[in-house]
């Protein structure tokens, strides 16, 4: 994972998927530091995005940038081992997704690749309780996950700054993620809660210049 304080994450599912590898180059060029993917199965949550094999094509296509999965599916463990087949660089999973929340950390990490754990709004977090040290990062949904473009719930900053004493108090190199509703009005709120890894959808894939738009986005963190 990269050294920057702040890592901006765009969400292709907003982006134009006739011509994603194009995108994909556009939006790396233009600053932004991760490629998001997220991942629903019609059954976890209520929407049918992408798959393994879009991963892959990228990656075919040429794209060398860290690829950083979200999988809002059930069950996790096949489908997260075919993300880091297709070239995968971090799997993040919701912990009521998994029978076991700790075999399904380790089978990642046994396979090579990174690990976060994904709390909804209203998941507790207590969940982190027995494996936040064997996590590389930490996903905060600011949205109820299933759709693209939902406004930030408020709330989710408390949070935002409780896991972020976590991750201080267990001295581990942890990135923590915000995902949802992330935009030019909310960013500076939620990087001053204690995030630094921020999934910007419309924000960023809905502008006509995704170089400018970053550019705003540091503006507003730096």
């Amino acid at each position: 994972m990269t050294d920057k304080k702040y890592i901006i994450a765009p969400s292709i599912l907003s982006a134009n998927f006739a011509r994603l590898g194009e995108e994909v180059e556009e939006v790396m060029s233009s600053g932004a530091d991760w490629i998001h993917f997220d991942v629903m199965d019609n059954h976890y949550v209520p929407n049918l995005t992408i798959g393994p094999m879009v991963c892959k094509s990228l990656r075919d296509y040429g794209v060398k940038d860290f690829i950083d999965v979200h999988l809002m599916i059930e069950p996790v463990d096949e489908l997260a081992a075919d993300f880091i087949k297709a070239g995968a660089d971090l799997i993040s999973f919701h912990p009521e997704a998994s029978r076991h929340v700790h075999r399904s950390i380790n089978a990642i990490k046994d396979a090579g690749c990174k690990v976060g754990l994904a709390i909804n709004p209203a998941t507790s977090l207590n969940v982190l309780d027995d494996v936040i040290e064997d996590l590389d990062l930490v996903l905060l949904m600011s949205v109820n996950p299933g759709f693209g473009g939902q406004s930030f719930i408020s709330s989710t900053l408390n949070k935002i700054s409780k896991v972020r004493k976590m991750i201080d108090d267990s001295g581990k190199e942890i990135k923590l993620e915000v995902d949802g509703g992330v935009n030019l009005n909310t960013i500076a709120d939620v990087a001053k809660a204690g995030a630094d890894t921020f999934v910007a959808g419309s924000a960023i894939f809905g502008t006509d210049n995704y170089e400018d738009t970053i550019s705003q986005l540091r503006a507003k963190i730096s």
